[in-house]
């Protein structure tokens, strides 16, 4: 059960249930809950997922790429919600089985975004000139923003829905 009651589907402001219905069409959302939880602040609830959608929509980084990083953070902020989602469908269950970033499972720039989302989900005290450096070997300043953008947006989120418990319970 959520910690904070979620504002009805049918209560929601008609711009927020907009945004939640193509968020849920698009697989950006896994579920409506956590953004019933946000619809406390609708005005703030609706920027947050157009943040996301310009992202998933729009992105400059490709999606399995940002499916990667969205997991990795979700193995760190233990947001089971986060964990059992699936965004994009060219990440498979032996991709999630070695999601480190010395795999050589993965390309060049995945474990490079990989190395970045641990260290800024988990130690990001140790991200320095030599991090940025191998992100700028591999992706271009535009990717570079959104790929912190992404991760700061799955940290925040995926903390922000374990602390809540803002997510079904059969997810739990």
């Amino acid at each position: 059960m959520s910690r904070i009651d979620p504002v009805p589907l049918d209560a929601l402001p008609a711009s927020l249930a907009e945004a939640l219905v193509r968020g849920r069409a698009s697989r950006m959302l896994s579920s409506s809950l956590p953004v019933q939880v946000w619809a406390h602040r609708p005005k703030v609830a609706e920027a947050w997922l157009a943040a996301l959608e310009e992202m998933h929509l729009n992105g400059v980084l490709d999606g399995r790429l940002k499916e990667l990083v969205r997991l990795k953070i979700a193995s760190i902020t233990t947001c089971r919600a986060c964990q059992v989602a699936r965004k994009d469908d060219s990440v498979t269950e032996a991709d999630i089985a070695c999601l480190t970033a010395d795999s050589e499972h993965f390309s060049g720039p995945e474990r490079s975004a990989l190395r970045y989302a641990e260290l800024f989900a988990g130690d990001y005290l140790s991200i320095d000139d030599r991090i940025y450096a191998d992100l700028a070997s591999w992706f271009s300043t535009p990717q570079i923003v959104e790929l912190n953008l992404f991760c700061a947006l799955m940290l925040a989120g995926g903390r922000m829905t374990y602390v809540q418990q803002a997510y079904e319970e059969n997810l739990v």
